[in-house]
């Protein structure tokens, strides 16, 4: 798989991923085969028209795309690194259908997985893995996206049930979800809890936004929760403070970096085929010195991309990722991403911006990437406090 690009084959030019296992190569190779057959014939279309591509969220669950970081529940149990690749793949193809993904299995997979019952693993996972059912993860707010932490929906406890109010924002499969994770402050103690609310409740009100200039095939929600009454056995048991939903956006922050580089891998292996083909002033693109150049430095930026993931992949498999370590790879992999496509583009000139190149997508999606789970800026403060030991958050 993967051939044609540099002596090493594919753009791993630095061999780094050759000493997969054999099951995780084959979970990598089916989502490779699935972006380049199913996927990038038909999402400029969906992607254009904002719409929900449901056959292609369908085809993950059938093809055992889904859950790559769950072990059981029919959750794959791949390796952090090829979890990863699966990650980088979807988002070659497209970001809507990543995002899905990433929905789906890094959030709501992850969350139950980590915080839930085991009542609630069983019952949930193997239905979400298989796309029988969709999830979603109410974190953030119309007022806090970057200090989620001071979110005020709020839980009171009511008997064997609690009654949940407030609003969400941003919220990627929030209307369209059978069950959302919902992350609200208990008025008891003032600690964050969460809630797995199924969505056909009283009070439960999710409106697609709209107006997106990226990811136009997903849809984010806001949701209303007005007076919403979820029995105590949805409570997710674990989950008693921010400490645990930190734990979990902790790991999928290493996911968006791995996220980024998927969207430059699409960017660069683009270009890297057009400059081979278009021909201007009588020779072909390839051959100029200028678009050599460009070439070999967007090979050394994604490379760098993929040392930053690989190296991620290696200290998750050890447990020893730390939040500032995936801090730094997604501040590094999205920065680098917006740049690598944004060059890509410029060299492809006018056909650059045409949906039928991909690239112009990519460069509307990476924005919304360089964003979600902490910005670029947020990122950078976790990572000099964490250097100064001095905390500029006011």
């Amino acid at each position: 798989m993967h051939e044609g690009i540099g002596r090493s084959g594919g753009t791993d030019y630095l061999r780094l991923f050759e000493e997969l296992g054999d099951e995780d190569r084959a979970v990598w190779e089916r989502a490779r085969d699935f972006v380049d057959d199913e996927v990038l014939p038909v999402i400029n279309g969906y992607w254009e028209k904002a719409e929900l591509p449901w056959e292609l969220f369908k085809r993950m669950g059938e093809l055992d795309i889904l859950g790559g970081g769950v072990r059981g529940y029919d959750g794959l149990g791949l390796s952090p690194v090829a979890d990863g690749l699966v990650a980088m793949e979807l988002n070659r193809g497209d970001g809507s259908v990543a995002t899905f993904n990433g929905v789906q299995s890094g959030l709501v997979m992850r969350t139950i997985d980590m915080l839930g019952s085991e009542e609630q693993k069983r019952y949930w996972l193997p239905q979400l893995a298989k796309v029988e059912k969709i999830g979603a993860f109410g974190l953030t707010e119309p007022d806090h996206g970057s200090d989620s932490v001071a979110l005020e929906s709020s839980a009171r406890r009511d008997g064997d049930h609690w009654v949940l109010n407030g609003q969400k924002k941003w919220i990627g499969n929030g209307s369209i979800s059978d069950v959302t994770i919902i992350w609200a402050r208990d008025e008891a103690d003032g600690e964050v809890k969460g809630f797995l609310v199924d969505t056909t409740l009283d009070g439960y009100a999710a409106e697609p936004m709209t107006g997106k200039g990226v990811m136009r095939a997903i849809w984010q929600a806001e949701i209303t929760l007005t007076d919403v009454r979820v029995s105590e056995e949805d409570r997710l048991p674990h989950a008693t403070s921010f400490a645990q939903t930190s734990r979990v956006l902790a790991k999928t922050r290493g996911g968006v970096a791995w996220s980024a580089l998927g969207h430059a891998l699409a960017a660069f292996e683009i270009v890297h085929s057009y400059v081979q083909k278009r021909q201007q002033f009588g020779q072909k693109l390839a051959e100029f010195q200028v678009i050599q150049h460009k070439l070999a430095n967007l090979l050394s930026d994604l490379t760098a991309m993929q040392l930053y993931c690989w190296r991620l992949g290696q200290l998750s498999s050890d447990d020893e990722l730390e939040e500032t370590m995936a801090s730094l790879a997604k501040m590094h992999n999205t920065t680098k991403a917006r740049e690598i496509i944004a060059t890509a583009r410029d060299m492809m000139g006018g056909n650059g911006i045409l949906l039928d190149y991909h690239v112009i997508r990519h460069m509307s999606d990476i924005e919304a990437i360089h964003t979600y789970e902490g910005t670029e800026t947020i990122q950078a403060l976790l990572v000099s406090r964490d250097l100064t030991g001095e905390s500029a958050f006011t």
